[in-house]
């Protein structure tokens, strides 16, 4: 290939490399980052939460907040984001969405409405977390400034899903996810709910960030239950252990048990495994639950000798029997909502199809009514790096100087 040659080839391909012509700043745009929703009469509030670039690109932070919020209202969600224009210098990016926010007020008359819009809209993932409202607006909670992340909504996120991981009384629900719960014969929704303990006019302060004790924090607070696309009731923290053992959605926590010579003992689970049998008897829908947990004792703060297999087995039995109690008080809320928030209908459908097909138009009905069996299987691997509680080591030095 001669020079010419050459020359006239790279050239063709420079003029093929446009580079990235449609590329924008990251301070010539408007990145959201969360989401709220609320009723206002007739119509939505939307709020979005935004990223203030300047305040989260460098290795410095001013005195500014890292997020700013933007409300405004319309028939439609898609309207009040079109109207959030008026205020916002720019036009709203939805792209980097990580959490939408329903109000505990629209969340209880239905948001199956505002479904449309999040699914539909091509500039939307799917992998945001939905939460409710608890006790406040959505908008509220949204604009707390929060000291440990810079961004609001991915502190959180990140609460969410740590909670969820290491202590259960949470679930982290998507998009996708909630449109099935929803719309899916034979199975409900549930929501992890999030309330504001503090003064929100200080939570919206840069002065909230900047105490060790925040005044104004941000909790999660167990689970939302609803039926269709409306919120009805709240599980309490132990009531939503138990749905996420039920629904083999458990894969760390913590639990406790008292000891026969008083005090207590705390086992660490590590592996929760849980079989659901949808059943038919009689003529009539079951359902089994089998629940298979690996845990490690994490503290023990009474007089027990861990060498022993006999105290190994009684700690066990008071596990499994806590631990069907958990599952047993969530069902019993469930049933006194008449919300089959674990999928018993779907267990039943997988098992028994036919059957199902002559009580699924019921199933709303029959819920309420169906009979459960709850066993709890708890194996105890380890006793940690010793096996007589360092309590009890104390106690017998003081009892031997005295």
């Amino acid at each position: 290939m001669n020079y010419l040659t050459k020359m006239s080839s790279i050239s063709i391909l420079l003029l093929l490399l446009t580079g990235c012509w449609s590329a924008r700043e990251l301070t010539d745009i408007t990145i959201a980052t969360a989401m709220a929703i609320d009723k206002d009469n007739d119509n939505y509030k939307v709020t979005i939460q935004v990223l203030n670039p300047s305040e989260i690109a460098g290795d410095t932070r001013s005195d500014r907040a890292t997020i700013s919020t933007y409300s405004a209202t319309g028939t439609s969600i898609f309207e009040a984001l079109r109207r959030i224009t008026k205020t916002s210098p720019r036009k709203i990016h939805l792209s980097h969405l990580q959490l939408i926010v329903y109000g505990e007020e629209l969340a209880r008359e239905g948001v199956g409405k505002t479904l449309d819009f999040l699914v539909r809209d091509h500039e939307l993932r799917t992998d945001f977390d939905i939460a409710v409202a608890q006790g406040t607006s959505a908008k509220t909670l949204v604009s707390i400034l929060t000291p440990l992340e810079q961004i609001p909504a991915t502190k959180i996120e990140s609460s969410i899903q740590s909670s969820e991981d290491f202590w259960a009384p949470t679930k982290e629900v998507q998009l996708n996810e909630f449109v099935d719960m929803i719309s899916s014969k034979g199975m409900e929704a549930v929501l992890t709910g999030i309330y504001m303990e503090g003064d929100p006019e200080t939570g919206m302060k840069m002065k909230n960030t900047e105490y060790s004790n925040a005044p104004v924090k941000v909790h999660l607070n167990s689970m939302g239950v609803f039926r269709g696309d409306k919120l009805i009731g709240w599980l309490n923290e132990d009531e939503s252990k138990g749905f996420n053992y039920i629904t083999d959605n458990v894969t760390n926590t913590v639990g406790w048990v008292n000891c026969e010579d008083g005090g207590t003992l705390s086992a660490e689970t590590i592996q929760s495994i849980t079989d659901l049998q949808g059943l038919w008897k009689n003529g009539q829908p079951s359902v089994k639950i089998d629940v298979q947990v690996k845990a490690n004792v994490g503290d023990v703060e009474c007089k027990i000798d861990l060498s022993n297999p006999k105290n190994i087995e009684k700690i066990e039995k008071k596990l499994e029997q806590k631990t069907k109690d958990l599952i047993e008080q969530s069902i019993k809320k469930a049933k006194d909502f008449n919300s089959d928030i674990f999928g018993f209908g779907q267990a039943i459908k997988r098992s028994h199809p036919h059957q199902w097909r002559t009580i699924e138009d019921d199933w709303g009905s029959l819920f309420s009514n169906v009979s459960t069996e709850v066993n709890a299987e708890i194996e105890l691997k380890r006793a940690g790096m010793i096996s007589k509680p360092i309590y009890d080591i104390i106690n017998r030095k003081t009892e031997n100087e005295e």
